[in-house]
């Protein structure tokens, strides 16, 4: 009898103490975000750019950066400071010498109708391991006929600061008719073209078209770059022609083959899927290294 008790007694004991482990374990994952990721780790996956709309891009331009800490950014994310970072870069008339450019945010024939902050020269930088995928990019067209136009690259975090000062000025829309005719500019953000972050931040993002090699002219894509509205979206082809499809088409399969991954909202919007800076966003000015 005195033995049974004993037995009662000690699986007691083991069960009162499995529950107070359980119990301290449980506190721990309320109390921090990190325990819970461990036991869950689908939790902190990224969010896809679908789900939130664009997010790295211009809404991207992210909230005007607002983007979205989402498309995938890390809560670990860092901003780098203006003087980091620039050994991992080259300038893409480098690196890409077929390539034409033409650096939009370093003019005022864009959105927001001004140079935007930290272009202070015309010129493209993207990360080393970016700049050696999109060369092999520049050559698979050649051969198709084409040549490619860079609008645009790395673009620091100050620049995406700036397209969020601009998306919350609702009076300033000077720049309508040509970019976002369709929508009111309040609902850019809400729709993603405009963002807190952006993914080309991290270097790797890269905006472009084709050119036709034997007119020099650029190749109809049914839209301009930074069109901001549904007809930009790379797989549409309502409102578009069969031509102009297939146009967008050649681009993005290049792209896809060397390594970069496309954005559903904007035909030109590519990213490098192994990104060596995936979670860093840097703020040194574009201009030549």
């Amino acid at each position: 009898m005195k033995k049974k008790k004993r037995i009662r007694w000690i699986v007691g004991l083991l069960v009162g103490l499995a529950v107070i482990v359980y119990l301290l374990i449980m506190l721990g994952i309320l109390a921090g975000g990190t325990s819970w990721k461990k036991f869950h780790p689908e939790r902190n996956a990224p969010v896809s750019e679908e789900a939130v709309g664009l997010s790295d891009s211009l809404s991207n331009t992210l909230s005007a950066d607002n983007i979205p800490l989402s498309s995938s950014d890390s809560l670990t994310e860092k901003t780098s400071l203006p003087s980091e970072g620039i050994d991992g870069f080259v300038m893409l008339s480098e690196a890409v010498p077929d390539a034409l450019q033409e650096i939009r945010y370093y003019t005022s024939f864009n959105f927001v109708g001004t140079r935007i902050d930290g272009y202070e020269e015309p010129v493209a930088l993207l990360t080393k391991e970016a700049a050696a995928a999109l060369k092999e990019v520049s050559d698979d067209v050649m051969r198709q006929g084409y040549r490619l136009k860079i609008y645009d690259a790395y673009r620091p975090v100050m620049a995406v600061q700036h397209f969020r000062r601009w998306a919350a000025d609702p009076t300033d829309t000077l720049m309508k008719a040509y970019f976002y005719p369709n929508l009111p500019k309040s609902a850019l953000f809400r729709l993603g073209y405009i963002s807190s972050h952006s993914k080309h931040s991290r270097g790797s993002t890269v905006d472009l078209t084709l050119v036709d090699k034997a007119t020099g002219m650029e190749v109809d894509m049914g839209g301009t770059f930074d069109l901001l509205d549904p007809q930009s979206n790379s797989l549409r082809r309502e409102g578009i022609t069969e031509q102009q499809f297939q146009n967008r088409m050649v681009l993005r399969n290049a792209m896809v083959r060397h390594g970069f991954r496309p954005v559903s909202s904007e035909w030109w919007h590519f990213t490098l899927l192994n990104e060596p800076y995936p979670n860093t966003y840097f703020n040194f000015p574009v201009k030549s290294l």
